[in-house]
Formats: structure tokens, sequence, C-alpha cells
């Protein structure tokens, strides 16, 4: 095993201003309630370094830009206050945006600063479309200019928006920086990157975590994760990626989710990359077509909504609690025991499922587990998983294997999605050899 520092060296070397030491968003993270890769955008401006000088100035910059324009909801009359005093005033916050088709234009609604009704620029919403749906996190430029005239248009103005996201991204960068690492190494800095220290994790449970990266690199793949509280199930899709949702609480409606017929506008799956249910328990869908539509988006990446077919890609991801310990759940009912009844006891539905994680083989969330060492800006692995997404290894295995014909087609499609999507993490570029493929085989299988 080599001295971990080498492994940061090489991550300062080859992904230079790309990488960012993970026990800053940690040090940060505790006063300010914003995902990680908020965070980790701004550290990824003014501390991607290894230098400690430079790091501890840049520390103190996003500390002063968090303090100055970070909105938190028990301060927003303050922030307003600014706004109306100063004219104009850089706030963080998260947006969501509608059209009010009364008055015929968008309207946008600030979760923290808690205003509503603020006329959006049309061109914000058509080169940004997640402000319709489930809402982004943004920098802005907001004014204020109160007109007695129009006392029903609210005063505040946008007058500039970006969203905070990676602006674009290189993928030669990822395949030649690939070709500097091993494949422990590289496996290494994934699972730094979500902010776990490897060093300190069993081997399977390496593999575990990496699997629920994969409804981030590969369309359509359905996982399943079910095991004791507080092993970090739902971190990934909630804190990690701004291409993926949390559903909290699993309740949710077929217009929401797949089609809305009123507003002819696609739901959640065709806009977000992943969307994961928490509480797979709790999963109730208000119409009783709502599961069969699932089945069908689930086996096909297609669902009928009307007269009309729509296609989407989004990886659908079901996390949940089980509160007894295994050896009970296996003498007294089974392993999908905690989805609601009309899921857990319809072998369709679990048929569709391509891979289940044992929650139960991940250790509960300990200090010595989160790193302090280098791994990827959050924001700069997720761009790069949701590139790898246009891509597709699922014949990776063909080279080298035949799948015998104990499993039947709806195995065969599990087993190859989840090689393409455990390929894509581990050998981006393509270059692996028999024996690492048949690694991943045997883990693909088991799930």
């Amino acid at each position: 095993m080599e001295d971990n520092n080498d492994l940061d060296k090489k991550l300062n070397e080859f992904f230079s201003g790309r990488v960012v030491r993970k026990d800053l968003t940690k040090l940060i993270k505790q006063g300010a309630n914003v995902p990680v890769y908020v965070l980790e955008y701004l550290l990824g401006m003014y501390c991607a370094t290894d230098d400690e000088t430079s790091i501890s100035e840049g520390v103190n910059r996003v500390k002063k830009i968090l303090a100055d324009n970070f909105v938190r909801p028990d301060e927003a009359e303050k922030v307003k206050s600014k706004i109306k005093e100063m004219g104009i005033y850089k706030i963080i916050d998260k947006v969501t945006a509608k059209l009010n088709e009364k008055k015929d234009y968008y309207e946008a609604e600030f979760s923290n600063l808690g205003i509503k009704n603020v006329i959006v620029d049309p061109d914000y919403i058509l080169k940004y479309d997640k402000l319709l749906v489930g809402g982004i996190w943004c920098i802005l430029d907001m004014e204020y200019y109160f007109d007695e005239a129009q006392s029903n248009i609210s005063p505040f103005n946008i007058s500039n928006l970006k969203p905070i996201q990676m602006p674009n991204m290189d993928m030669n960068e990822i395949y030649n920086g690939r070709k500097n690492f091993n494949k422990d190494e590289w496996i290494d800095v994934l699972i730094r990157s979500t902010g776990m220290e490897p060093s300190n994790l069993e081997d399977k449970v390496k593999w575990h975590l990496l699997t629920r990266l994969i409804p981030l690199v590969e369309n359509n793949f359905n996982v399943c994760e079910l095991g004791p509280r507080g092993t970090g199930k739902s971190h990934v899709y909630k804190e990690l990626s701004p291409n993926s949702i949390l559903v909290s609480g699993g309740q949710t409606t077929v217009a929401n989710l797949f089609y809305n017929m009123s507003s002819k506008k696609i739901g959640l799956v065709g806009i977000w990359d992943t969307v994961a249910f928490d509480e797979v328990a709790g999963i109730n869908m208000k119409e009783n077509d709502g599961i069969q539509i699932m089945k069908d988006f689930m086996a096909s990446g297609s669902f009928s909504r009307g007269k009309e077919e729509k296609q989407a890609s989004a990886s659908m991801v079901f996390v949940g609690n089980i509160n007894q310990s295994i050896e009970i759940v296996l003498k007294t009912s089974h392993l999908f025991s905690p989805f609601p009844k009309e899921i857990a006891n319809d072998p369709a539905f679990l048929d569709r499922m391509h891979f289940y994680i044992p929650g139960w083989e991940i250790p509960k969330m300990r200090p010595e587990f989160f790193t302090d060492k280098f791994g990827f800006i959050v924001d700069y692995l997720a761009e790069y998983l949701r590139e790898m997404r246009k891509i597709s290894y699922g014949d990776a295995l063909d080279k080298f294997f035949r799948l015998g014909n104990n499993l039947n087609q709806r195995d065969v499609i599990a087993v190859r999605k989840t090689v393409s999507g455990l390929v894509k993490l581990i050998y981006p570029d393509g270059n692996f050899d028999k024996n690492q493929i048949k690694e991943i085989l045997e883990y693909a299988l088991i799930g």
C-alpha cells in the first residue's frame, strides 16, 4: 500500500485545481447548512491547492463569502434589508421558478430568503431548466426597486444569476489523469472524493460505496439499499451531486415524477440523472397506476401517459432502513420487507432492481471513516460521472466471458448494467484486462 501522502501529491500533480482537502469541507460545513457541492464549488475557487498558506487564506475567503452572502433562514430579514439599503447585494440561495400563466411571466421563489413572486428573465429559464423542477443553488445579484404604481409586483429583482455548478468538463483530463493511478489508488480517490477514508474500510465495503455511485454514471440503473440507520445511504444523492434529487419520505405523484398532463411537462425522471427515494417504507403514489408506470419505466426507460410515450434516462434509487438484525429478517420475512406491501410482494417490481446493496455490511459512520486527505471537488466528480452516462460498457464482459444460461434475461441486463457502471467508475478510459473484469463481474453477480 502506498503512503497516503503520495496519493495526495499525485492528485495535486495530475488534477491540479480539481482537488480539495476534504477536512476543509467538514470544517466549514458545520456552520452552514448547504449541500457539499455548493461548499466545494467555493473551496475549489479559492483552496484547490496543497500550499498551506494559500489554503488558509482561501478558507478565510470562503468563510467570509458564506458569512456575507449565504442566506441563513433566521437572518432572512437582515439580508432583505441589506438589499433594500444597498440597492444591490450578492446572495447564495436555492432558487425555484414557475410560470405564472395568468400574468405570462416566470416567478422565482427563494428557499432561505423566503421571498416569492420575483420576476425572472426567461433567458435564465431557457438556460437552466432545473430552476423549474426541484430548483438549484445559485449565486445572485439582487436589486431592490419599489414602484408604487405596480404594488402587486415584488420590488426584488434578479440582476445576475449563476448556478453553482462546474461550467465545463474536459473528459480527456480524466482519461489522461487516470493513467497515473493503479486500480486501488483510483478506487481510493473516488471514495475520498465522497468524503470517506478508504484505508479504514474493508474491501467489500469500498465496492458497496462505489456501487452507490453507479446510478450517477449509468442511465436507468435501479438500485436499492436497505440497512441500519446512520450508514450514509442517502448522503450521496442529497449532497454530492447537483444532478440528483432526493424525494424525502417517498411521497410523490405520477405528475411530479413522470409527466404532468395539464402542463405538458415531463417530471423529475426527465430532468434529473438520479431520483432517489428516501425511506422506502413511505413510498406512496396517490394514483393507483403509479406503481405500474414506475415498473414500466424501470424496465424500459420509457412510460406512457395519455397518448404519448416518453423516454427518460433517470436512475431510480430506493433507500430504507432495516431495523432488526439481518438474521431475524431472513427468518421472519424477506430482504425487501421494508418496502410497502404492494411493492414488497410484487416479484415483477423486484425483478427490475439491477442491484441490491447490502447496507448491513457498511459500518455506521464514525469520525475515523471521514477523510482529511485530498479528493476531487465533488462538483468536478459529479460532472465526470454525468459525462460518462453518454457511453456504455455493457459489452465489456463479452471480450472475456459468457454469461451462463442459468440467468434469465432480466438478470443478464442487471449484471451488464452493473459491470458497465463499475467499469465507467474504475476504468473510465476503457483500459482493462481479463482479471479486472472478472473481479467486477463476480461482484455484479452477487448483487
